[in-house]
């Protein structure tokens, strides 16, 4: 689920400056679940690259945090015939991975938390920044990727002001400079004061805010995983949560208390049968535009 939403059903994305991937697990079958066990970084690195080789659209991957395995999650747009391609590529480390199946599919999804929108669709702004005294606003990069203008309103009479930096794919962020001096741009997410940024752990509570379906909490369940949209759309060091999210919350705010967290950029499930969300970590994005929350 892609959270951008584009006019020509291009992409969804929600308004709070992350986009979102919910994903619900499903138990595996024996078949698709071999003996993982812990694996070293050597063999993890050779797995990563048969996924790569094998390029399965609506697959995710990382490591299990309880079990060392490498776990591999598949929309239901994975078929058994792709499933194979996976584990031929494997080869020989077949047996360090474990395939789970999830419901829906894996796709973008375009005070912190607010609709923004460009010339065609719709995303979330993630969390307002600053470098001396010049404003900005973080995203999802698959938001701001082709867009040059943004707005604050869906009929697009007050302007933001433009995209100054965009990242995607590989990475999954963006940022969009203040230009109109009439548009408040408080260091908040809805009514939580951001004062500043972290890095995700394992099990660590956290919310995401979103235009489309507002705030909704989970947790931390895994790091560094790879996602990969499709269409030669891959991401790599995404936080993984159990967190829901829906088209239009790309680009929105993932964080925990006073502190950010990411930027949701895609995921598969919904905010009614719940689902998996994968998160750009933010503080590479503040680090790589040279800006803080505030």
């Amino acid at each position: 689920m892609t959270i951008k939403r584009n006019f020509r059903s291009r992409l969804f994305a929600v308004a709070t400056g992350l986009t979102a991937v919910a994903t619900i697990a499903v138990p595996a079958s024996a078949s698709e679940a071999p003996n993982g066990g812990s694996v070293n970084a050597e063999r993890f690195a050779a797995v990563e690259a048969s996924l790569l080789r094998a390029d399965v659209a609506g697959t995710s991957w990382g490591l299990d945090p309880a079990t060392g395995a490498i776990v591999v999650t598949a929309d239901s747009t994975v078929s058994d015939a792709n499933i194979e391609k996976i584990k031929k590529e494997a080869g020989a480390n077949a047996s360090a991975v474990r395939v789970e199946r999830t419901h829906g599919k894996l796709s973008k999804l375009l005070s912190g938390g607010a609709g923004i929108w460009a010339s065609q669709w719709r995303c979330s702004l993630g969390f307002n920044v600053r470098r001396g005294t010049a404003y900005y606003a973080l995203t999802a990069g698959h938001c701001t990727d082709g867009a040059s203008t943004w707005w604050s309103n869906s009929s697009r009479s007050t302007k933001i002001g433009p995209t100054r930096g965009s990242s995607f794919p590989t990475n999954d962020f963006g940022i969009i400079r203040y230009d109109n001096k009439n548009l408040s741009h408080p260091g908040s997410v809805g009514g939580q004061d951001i004062k500043t940024a972290v890095n995700a752990t394992v099990g660590m509570s956290v919310k995401r805010k979103g235009n489309t379906t507002g705030t909704h909490g989970g947790k931390v369940t895994g790091l560094n995983y790879t996602v990969n949209y499709g269409n030669g759309e891959i991401v790599y060091g995404m936080i993984r949560t159990n967190v829901c999210a829906e088209p239009g919350d790309s680009g929105g705010p993932l964080y925990s208390g006073t502190r950010a967290v990411g930027l949701t950029s895609g995921g598969n499930g919904n905010c009614t049968t719940g689902g998996t969300t994968y998160f750009q970590p933010v503080k590479e994005a503040l680090t790589r535009y040279n800006v803080n929350v505030y």
